[in-house]
């Protein structure tokens, strides 16, 4: 029994031809796309830090301009609690001026300290239907 026997053309018969894929380059280089990526994300970082610098700045401008209207609106908030302190003093002594031995502006608290007295919300009689 002879051995197994391949079918094949008879030589010489079938012309020989190329196999090996040619592809032409289409667009740019990997190198190319490398540094261009690179130059993209460095004009990205640059400009990221420079408005990072700049928002620091109104931070810092932020901070000081605080800094420097603390006083000024501690003052005003002093006067207007001496206004109201004095206001309801007046009015402490108007309501209470039959009562013998009442002291006007007299704390509840026995202490040398001052204390913020508590301000209630006194609403006018038309407010109050």
């Amino acid at each position: 029994m002879p051995g197994p026997t391949q079918d094949v053309g008879v030589a010489g018969k079938y012309p020989s031809f190329r196999y090996q894929r040619y592809i032409t380059s289409r667009g740019p280089s990997g190198t190319a796309l490398f540094l261009g990526l690179f130059g993209i994300m460095g004009f990205g970082m640059y400009h990221h830090m420079k408005s990072r610098k700049e928002w620091r700045e109104i931070q810092r401008e932020r901070i000081w301009t605080r800094l420097h209207l603390i006083p000024m609106l501690q003052a005003e908030q002093d006067r207007d609690t001496y206004r109201r302190e004095e206001a309801l003093r007046a009015r402490e002594a108007e309501i209470m001026k039959d009562v013998p031995d009442w002291e006007v502006g007299r704390t509840a608290y026995h202490t040398k300290r001052y204390v913020r007295p508590t301000v209630p919300l006194y609403l006018p009689e038309e407010h109050k239907k």
